[in-house]
């Protein structure tokens, strides 16, 4: 994902576009007032947001005492300097861990024992970078500084040590691609089109569906 440089909405107004999204994905919920009330995923991404807003306005010490505080409270530990855009969801939300220099996309998706975290570098960017509409399923492992593309989906459990391609699913131990989106080639025909006709044998084949 590309270095951005827009200016984030308000704090509260990223906070009503979290609430938002988890209701839009939650089919438990039928309103708003339950994800306020119930939801710990929720709760977890508005900590996240007040220690972000603390420790980028000068006040790195007391955003690290109270991320602390949310680690025993409600069970995840997302340090304050990383990077989450807006639409930010995770649902349960026990046991996700969140590193320093990770970075999230816009309408992430992240469930229950996630964790984002390093390979063993102690300096510069050390945490992956999720691109935006990223799904990652409970339990799985993403480490190092690697990129997961727009629209790619992580399975449950997984552990991903390497690059994960735009608009694919990555499964297993370690992580591999089980289903690819990406047809770049793709193209609507009229139903007589002949495909035995076309000489190039990568168009006839290559998309088969």
């Amino acid at each position: 994902m590309a270095r951005r440089t827009e200016r984030r909405p308000s704090l509260f107004a990223l906070m009503h576009e979290d609430a938002q999204a988890a209701l839009d994905r939650d089919p438990a919920a039928d309103s708003i007032r339950d994800i306020v009330l119930y939801s710990t995923g929720t709760h977890i991404v508005w900590s996240y947001r007040w220690h972000r807003w603390l420790y980028e306005h000068g006040m790195r010490g007391l955003a690290l005492l109270l991320a602390k505080r949310t680690r025993r409270r409600l069970g995840a530990d997302i340090f304050p300097s990383a990077q989450i855009w807006r639409r930010f969801s995770i649902d349960h939300g026990i046991g996700v861990v969140i590193g320093g220099t990770a970075i999230i996309g816009d309408d992430c998706l992240i469930y229950q024992g996630v964790t984002l975290g390093m390979t063993g570098k102690h300096g510069g960017k050390r945490h992956p970078t999720l691109g935006n509409n990223v799904m990652v399923g409970a339990n799985a492992t993403v480490l190092g500084d690697i990129h997961v593309g727009d629209n790619a989906k992580i399975a449950a459990g997984a552990v991903v040590v390497h690059e994960v391609p735009h608009d694919t699913t990555v499964a297993g131990v370690p992580a591999h691609v089980v289903r690819d989106r990406r047809c770049e080639r793709l193209q609507f025909v009229e139903d007589s089109f002949d495909a035995l006709s076309v000489d190039d044998e990568n168009i006839r084949w290559s998309c088969a569906l």
